[in-house]
Protein backbone atom coordinates (compact mmCIF):
# COMPACT_ATOMS: atom_id res chain seq x y z
CA UNK A 1 0.00 0.00 0.00
CA UNK A 2 1.23 3.36 -1.21
CA UNK A 3 0.62 6.94 -0.95
CA UNK A 4 -0.08 8.05 -4.75
CA UNK A 5 -1.44 11.10 -6.06
CA UNK A 6 -5.17 11.60 -7.31
CA UNK A 7 -5.45 10.52 -10.64
CA UNK A 8 -5.81 13.49 -13.39
CA UNK A 9 -8.69 13.51 -15.70
CA UNK A 10 -8.58 12.87 -18.71
CA UNK A 11 -11.40 15.25 -21.39
CA UNK A 12 -13.26 12.17 -21.93
CA UNK A 13 -13.09 10.78 -18.19
CA UNK A 14 -14.62 11.18 -15.05
CA UNK A 15 -13.02 10.57 -11.37
CA UNK A 16 -14.40 7.76 -9.24
CA UNK A 17 -14.46 7.85 -5.29
CA UNK A 18 -13.60 4.36 -4.71
CA UNK A 19 -16.28 3.34 -2.44
CA UNK A 20 -16.46 -0.48 -2.44
CA UNK A 21 -14.00 -2.65 -4.67
CA UNK A 22 -14.07 -6.68 -4.58
CA UNK A 23 -11.64 -9.54 -5.57
CA UNK A 24 -11.58 -11.00 -8.75
CA UNK A 25 -9.74 -14.80 -9.69
CA UNK A 26 -7.50 -12.43 -12.07
CA UNK A 27 -6.45 -10.20 -9.38
CA UNK A 28 -5.28 -13.68 -7.28
CA UNK A 29 -3.19 -14.78 -10.35
CA UNK A 30 -1.81 -11.05 -10.14
CA UNK A 31 -1.24 -11.40 -6.15
CA UNK A 32 0.71 -14.90 -6.68
CA UNK A 33 2.87 -13.58 -9.95
CA UNK A 34 2.51 -16.12 -12.14
CA UNK A 35 3.27 -16.95 -15.17
CA UNK A 36 0.33 -15.25 -16.71
CA UNK A 37 0.55 -11.95 -14.33
CA UNK A 38 4.31 -12.31 -15.17
CA UNK A 39 3.08 -11.89 -18.80
CA UNK A 40 0.19 -9.30 -19.14
CA UNK A 41 0.83 -7.14 -16.30
CA UNK A 42 1.83 -3.57 -16.61
CA UNK A 43 3.95 -3.36 -13.51
CA UNK A 44 4.34 -0.95 -11.69
CA UNK A 45 0.94 -0.13 -11.18
CA UNK A 46 -2.11 0.12 -8.94
CA UNK A 47 -4.61 -2.81 -9.34
CA UNK A 48 -7.78 -4.26 -9.03
CA UNK A 49 -10.29 -3.54 -11.44
CA UNK A 50 -13.64 -4.62 -9.96
CA UNK A 51 -15.25 -1.58 -8.28
CA UNK A 52 -18.27 1.07 -7.68
CA UNK A 53 -17.81 5.15 -6.55
CA UNK A 54 -19.32 8.18 -6.83
CA UNK A 55 -18.21 10.59 -9.44
CA UNK A 56 -16.52 13.46 -8.12
CA UNK A 57 -14.96 14.76 -11.52
CA UNK A 58 -15.85 15.24 -15.14
CA UNK A 59 -13.65 15.84 -18.31
CA UNK A 60 -14.20 18.61 -20.15
CA UNK A 61 -15.91 16.79 -22.57
CA UNK A 62 -18.34 14.33 -20.41
CA UNK A 63 -21.78 15.50 -19.99
CA UNK A 64 -22.87 12.08 -18.75
CA UNK A 65 -22.85 10.04 -15.47
CA UNK A 66 -23.46 12.96 -13.37
CA UNK A 67 -21.53 14.44 -10.51
CA UNK A 68 -22.24 12.28 -7.30
CA UNK A 69 -23.93 9.39 -9.26
CA UNK A 70 -23.15 5.94 -7.93
CA UNK A 71 -21.47 3.82 -10.77
CA UNK A 72 -20.20 0.04 -11.63
CA UNK A 73 -16.91 0.39 -14.07
CA UNK A 74 -16.28 -1.86 -16.88
CA UNK A 75 -12.61 -2.43 -16.42
CA UNK A 76 -12.03 -3.11 -20.68
CA UNK A 77 -10.96 0.15 -21.72
CA UNK A 78 -11.43 -0.23 -26.25
CA UNK A 79 -10.23 1.61 -28.06
CA UNK A 80 -13.76 2.07 -30.11
CA UNK A 81 -12.70 2.27 -33.64
CA UNK A 82 -11.11 -1.00 -34.66
CA UNK A 83 -12.79 -3.13 -36.95
CA UNK A 84 -13.82 -5.79 -33.47
CA UNK A 85 -15.44 -2.11 -32.00
CA UNK A 86 -17.03 -1.19 -35.25
CA UNK A 87 -19.14 -4.81 -35.70
CA UNK A 88 -20.23 -4.96 -32.04
CA UNK A 89 -17.02 -7.09 -30.87
CA UNK A 90 -15.16 -4.54 -28.85
CA UNK A 91 -14.64 -7.22 -25.81
CA UNK A 92 -12.26 -8.73 -28.51
CA UNK A 93 -10.49 -5.33 -29.23
CA UNK A 94 -6.67 -5.92 -29.65
CA UNK A 95 -6.14 -2.24 -28.14
CA UNK A 96 -7.50 -3.25 -25.01
CA UNK A 97 -6.05 -1.82 -21.79
CA UNK A 98 -7.70 -3.31 -18.75
CA UNK A 99 -7.58 -1.71 -15.21
CA UNK A 100 -5.37 -2.94 -13.02
CA UNK A 101 -3.98 -4.98 -16.22
CA UNK A 102 -2.15 -2.18 -17.92
CA UNK A 103 -3.43 0.71 -16.59
CA UNK A 104 -3.87 1.97 -12.57
CA UNK A 105 -7.02 0.45 -11.32
CA UNK A 106 -9.41 0.33 -8.36
CA UNK A 107 -7.17 -0.62 -5.17
CA UNK A 108 -7.36 2.95 -4.10
CA UNK A 109 -9.41 6.03 -2.89
CA UNK A 110 -9.69 7.40 -6.57
CA UNK A 111 -9.40 5.85 -10.24
CA UNK A 112 -9.89 7.42 -13.41
CA UNK A 113 -11.97 5.60 -16.09
CA UNK A 114 -13.49 6.66 -19.67
CA UNK A 115 -17.01 8.23 -19.01
CA UNK A 116 -18.63 5.12 -20.92
CA UNK A 117 -16.63 2.76 -18.76
CA UNK A 118 -18.84 3.80 -16.00
CA UNK A 119 -22.42 1.81 -15.85
CA UNK A 120 -24.84 4.17 -14.27
CA UNK A 121 -26.46 2.14 -10.50
CA UNK A 122 -29.33 2.95 -9.18
CA UNK A 123 -28.86 4.98 -5.74
CA UNK A 124 -29.73 2.40 -3.21
CA UNK A 125 -28.04 -0.61 -4.47
CA UNK A 126 -25.89 -1.52 -1.92
CA UNK A 127 -21.50 -1.06 -2.47
CA UNK A 128 -20.86 -4.81 -2.01
CA UNK A 129 -23.20 -5.47 -5.15
CA UNK A 130 -22.50 -2.91 -7.05
CA UNK A 131 -19.00 -3.56 -6.91
CA UNK A 132 -19.37 -7.49 -8.22
CA UNK A 133 -21.69 -6.44 -10.99
CA UNK A 134 -18.05 -7.33 -14.01
CA UNK A 135 -17.42 -9.98 -12.70
CA UNK A 136 -21.33 -11.44 -12.60
CA UNK A 137 -21.05 -9.89 -16.33
CA UNK A 138 -18.46 -12.76 -16.72
CA UNK A 139 -20.76 -15.36 -15.22
CA UNK A 140 -23.87 -13.83 -17.71
CA UNK A 141 -21.19 -14.40 -20.53
CA UNK A 142 -19.96 -17.92 -19.75
CA UNK A 143 -23.74 -18.79 -19.34
CA UNK A 144 -25.65 -16.98 -22.39
CA UNK A 145 -23.28 -18.42 -24.96
CA UNK A 146 -24.54 -21.49 -25.02
CA UNK A 147 -28.15 -22.95 -25.21
CA UNK A 148 -29.05 -23.60 -22.23
CA UNK A 149 -32.97 -23.98 -21.38
CA UNK A 150 -33.83 -27.56 -20.74
CA UNK A 151 -30.25 -28.71 -20.64
CA UNK A 152 -28.07 -30.63 -18.37
CA UNK A 153 -25.32 -28.66 -17.50
CA UNK A 154 -22.25 -29.25 -15.31
CA UNK A 155 -20.15 -26.55 -13.84
CA UNK A 156 -16.57 -26.97 -13.21
CA UNK A 157 -14.62 -24.74 -10.45
CA UNK A 158 -17.16 -22.91 -7.58
CA UNK A 159 -15.12 -20.01 -7.08
CA UNK A 160 -17.32 -16.83 -7.30
CA UNK A 161 -17.68 -16.27 -10.72
CA UNK A 162 -18.21 -20.11 -10.65
CA UNK A 163 -21.08 -19.57 -8.01
CA UNK A 164 -22.72 -16.73 -10.54
CA UNK A 165 -22.81 -18.90 -13.48
CA UNK A 166 -23.97 -21.57 -11.49
CA UNK A 167 -26.84 -18.93 -10.80
CA UNK A 168 -27.41 -17.72 -14.21
CA UNK A 169 -27.83 -21.20 -15.56
CA UNK A 170 -30.43 -21.68 -13.26
CA UNK A 171 -31.87 -18.01 -13.69
CA UNK A 172 -31.74 -19.04 -17.72
CA UNK A 173 -33.53 -22.04 -17.91
CA UNK A 174 -31.71 -25.40 -17.57
CA UNK A 175 -33.38 -28.15 -16.55
CA UNK A 176 -30.41 -29.03 -14.07
CA UNK A 177 -27.00 -27.85 -12.78
CA UNK A 178 -24.37 -30.02 -11.04
CA UNK A 179 -21.37 -28.32 -9.75
CA UNK A 180 -17.71 -29.51 -8.87
CA UNK A 181 -14.91 -27.89 -6.49
CA UNK A 182 -12.37 -29.04 -4.35
CA UNK A 183 -13.60 -26.75 -2.01
CA UNK A 184 -16.45 -27.98 0.57
CA UNK A 185 -16.80 -24.25 1.69
CA UNK A 186 -17.84 -23.70 -1.74
CA UNK A 187 -19.73 -26.44 -2.83
CA UNK A 188 -22.02 -25.97 0.51
CA UNK A 189 -22.46 -22.07 -1.12
CA UNK A 190 -23.19 -23.33 -4.42
CA UNK A 191 -26.14 -25.94 -3.21
CA UNK A 192 -27.20 -22.94 -1.40
CA UNK A 193 -27.47 -21.36 -4.92
CA UNK A 194 -29.43 -23.89 -6.36
CA UNK A 195 -26.67 -26.72 -7.39
CA UNK A 196 -28.23 -30.30 -8.08
CA UNK A 197 -25.59 -31.97 -7.51
CA UNK A 198 -22.49 -30.25 -5.94
CA UNK A 199 -19.01 -32.88 -5.93
CA UNK A 200 -15.58 -33.13 -4.80
CA UNK A 201 -13.55 -34.81 -7.06
CA UNK A 202 -11.11 -35.57 -3.89
CA UNK A 203 -13.76 -37.59 -2.37
CA UNK A 204 -17.02 -38.27 -5.07
CA UNK A 205 -16.68 -40.29 -8.19
CA UNK A 206 -18.29 -37.39 -10.65
CA UNK A 207 -18.30 -39.31 -13.65
CA UNK A 208 -20.49 -42.00 -11.98
CA UNK A 209 -22.29 -39.61 -10.00
CA UNK A 210 -23.25 -37.02 -13.26
CA UNK A 211 -23.63 -40.29 -15.67
CA UNK A 212 -26.08 -41.70 -12.92
CA UNK A 213 -28.18 -38.71 -13.00
CA UNK A 214 -28.11 -38.04 -16.93
CA UNK A 215 -29.07 -41.55 -17.80
CA UNK A 216 -25.78 -42.02 -18.76
CA UNK A 217 -25.69 -39.36 -21.53
CA UNK A 218 -23.83 -36.89 -19.67
CA UNK A 219 -24.16 -33.18 -19.96
CA UNK A 220 -25.77 -31.19 -22.74
CA UNK A 221 -23.18 -27.78 -21.41
CA UNK A 222 -20.02 -27.57 -19.91
CA UNK A 223 -19.36 -24.44 -18.50
CA UNK A 224 -15.59 -24.35 -17.25
CA UNK A 225 -14.61 -21.85 -14.51
CA UNK A 226 -11.56 -23.43 -12.83
CA UNK A 227 -8.51 -23.35 -15.04
CA UNK A 228 -7.35 -26.57 -13.64
CA UNK A 229 -6.20 -29.39 -15.86
CA UNK A 230 -8.00 -32.18 -14.16
CA UNK A 231 -11.19 -30.14 -13.77
CA UNK A 232 -11.45 -29.55 -17.65
CA UNK A 233 -10.33 -33.07 -18.48
CA UNK A 234 -13.17 -33.86 -16.12
CA UNK A 235 -15.79 -31.61 -17.80
CA UNK A 236 -15.09 -32.44 -21.48
CA UNK A 237 -15.16 -36.49 -20.20
CA UNK A 238 -18.92 -35.89 -19.02
CA UNK A 239 -19.75 -33.72 -22.27
CA UNK A 240 -22.37 -35.96 -24.36
CA UNK A 241 -21.51 -35.87 -27.88
CA UNK A 242 -22.86 -32.60 -29.61
CA UNK A 243 -22.49 -30.96 -26.72
CA UNK A 244 -21.38 -27.28 -25.81
CA UNK A 245 -18.68 -26.26 -23.59
CA UNK A 246 -18.36 -22.47 -22.93
CA UNK A 247 -14.84 -21.85 -20.86
CA UNK A 248 -13.91 -18.89 -18.89
CA UNK A 249 -11.23 -20.17 -16.17
CA UNK A 250 -7.61 -19.30 -16.97
CA UNK A 251 -5.09 -22.22 -16.86
CA UNK A 252 -1.63 -19.75 -16.35
CA UNK A 253 0.44 -22.19 -18.56
CA UNK A 254 0.09 -24.80 -21.28
CA UNK A 255 -1.54 -28.01 -20.60
CA UNK A 256 -2.60 -31.81 -22.19
CA UNK A 257 -5.70 -32.02 -23.34
CA UNK A 258 -6.97 -34.76 -25.57
CA UNK A 259 -8.24 -33.37 -28.16
CA UNK A 260 -9.26 -35.76 -30.81
CA UNK A 261 -11.48 -37.71 -27.94
CA UNK A 262 -12.83 -34.18 -26.14
CA UNK A 263 -13.60 -31.99 -29.06
CA UNK A 264 -13.30 -33.35 -32.38
CA UNK A 265 -14.49 -37.07 -32.38
CA UNK A 266 -17.87 -35.39 -30.28
CA UNK A 267 -18.49 -32.95 -32.62
CA UNK A 268 -18.15 -30.65 -29.91
CA UNK A 269 -19.11 -26.27 -30.04
CA UNK A 270 -16.07 -24.51 -27.53
CA UNK A 271 -16.41 -21.08 -26.78
CA UNK A 272 -13.51 -18.87 -25.42
CA UNK A 273 -14.77 -16.23 -23.29
CA UNK A 274 -12.82 -13.26 -22.25
CA UNK A 275 -14.89 -10.17 -20.64
CA UNK A 276 -18.69 -9.06 -21.32
CA UNK A 277 -20.02 -8.09 -24.57
CA UNK A 278 -20.17 -4.44 -24.58
CA UNK A 279 -23.22 -3.58 -23.54
CA UNK A 280 -24.95 -6.14 -24.75
CA UNK A 281 -23.90 -8.39 -21.34
CA UNK A 282 -24.21 -5.55 -18.59
CA UNK A 283 -27.94 -5.40 -20.04
CA UNK A 284 -28.68 -8.81 -19.61
CA UNK A 285 -27.35 -8.71 -15.62
CA UNK A 286 -29.16 -5.74 -15.22
CA UNK A 287 -32.39 -7.64 -16.54
CA UNK A 288 -31.51 -10.90 -14.23
CA UNK A 289 -30.80 -8.24 -10.88
CA UNK A 290 -33.72 -5.95 -11.96
CA UNK A 291 -36.25 -9.33 -12.54
CA UNK A 292 -35.34 -10.89 -9.04
CA UNK A 293 -34.08 -14.22 -11.05
CA UNK A 294 -30.76 -13.39 -9.11
CA UNK A 295 -30.19 -12.72 -5.81
CA UNK A 296 -26.12 -11.66 -5.61
CA UNK A 297 -26.37 -11.03 -1.92
CA UNK A 298 -25.44 -14.80 -0.60
CA UNK A 299 -22.45 -14.41 -2.95
CA UNK A 300 -20.68 -11.72 -1.17
CA UNK A 301 -19.33 -14.07 2.33
CA UNK A 302 -16.72 -11.20 3.86
CA UNK A 303 -15.60 -7.83 3.67
CA UNK A 304 -12.60 -6.30 4.59
CA UNK A 305 -11.32 -2.37 5.07
CA UNK A 306 -8.89 -2.21 1.73
CA UNK A 307 -6.19 -1.50 4.01
CA UNK A 308 -6.06 -5.49 4.98
CA UNK A 309 -5.85 -6.88 1.68
CA UNK A 310 -3.43 -8.93 2.86
CA UNK A 311 -6.28 -10.97 4.96
CA UNK A 312 -8.22 -10.70 2.48
CA UNK A 313 -5.92 -11.95 -0.32
CA UNK A 314 -4.99 -14.89 1.92
CA UNK A 315 -9.00 -16.10 2.55
CA UNK A 316 -9.65 -15.74 -1.12
CA UNK A 317 -6.72 -17.99 -1.80
CA UNK A 318 -8.17 -20.36 0.99
CA UNK A 319 -11.22 -20.86 -1.14
CA UNK A 320 -13.04 -20.87 1.95
CA UNK A 321 -14.89 -18.10 1.33
CA UNK A 322 -17.44 -16.21 -1.70
CA UNK A 323 -17.06 -13.28 -2.65
CA UNK A 324 -14.82 -10.69 -0.74
CA UNK A 325 -15.44 -7.08 -0.96
CA UNK A 326 -12.98 -4.21 0.13
CA UNK A 327 -13.89 -0.80 1.03
CA UNK A 328 -11.21 1.70 1.06
CA UNK A 329 -13.35 3.88 3.96
CA UNK A 330 -14.49 1.27 6.79
CA UNK A 331 -17.46 3.49 7.03
CA UNK A 332 -18.87 2.74 3.68
CA UNK A 333 -19.13 -1.30 4.67
CA UNK A 334 -22.71 -2.25 4.15
CA UNK A 335 -22.18 -5.53 6.33
CA UNK A 336 -19.99 -6.68 9.26
CA UNK A 337 -16.06 -6.08 8.92
CA UNK A 338 -13.59 -8.93 9.87
CA UNK A 339 -11.27 -7.41 11.55
CA UNK A 340 -13.41 -4.21 12.71
CA UNK A 341 -12.78 -3.62 16.19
Amino acid sequence: MADVPVPEVGRDEVLIQVKATSICGTDLHIYRWDPWAAEHVLAPLTVGHELCGIVVERGSAVDEPAIGQLVSVESHVVCGRCSWCRTGKGHLCPHTRILGVHRDGAYADFVAVPAINAWPDPPTMPYSIASLQENFGNAVHTASTPTLAGCKVLVTGMGPVGIMALAAAKALGARSVFATDVSAYRLELAAKMGADLALNPLTDDVDAAVFAETDGEGVDVLLEMSGAPQAIDTGFGLLKPGGEAALLGLTSHSLTFDLDDHVIFKGATVYGIFGRKLWETWYQARGLMRSGAIDLAPIVTHRFALDDFEQAFSLMDSGECGKIVMFPDPADSDGPLLNNP
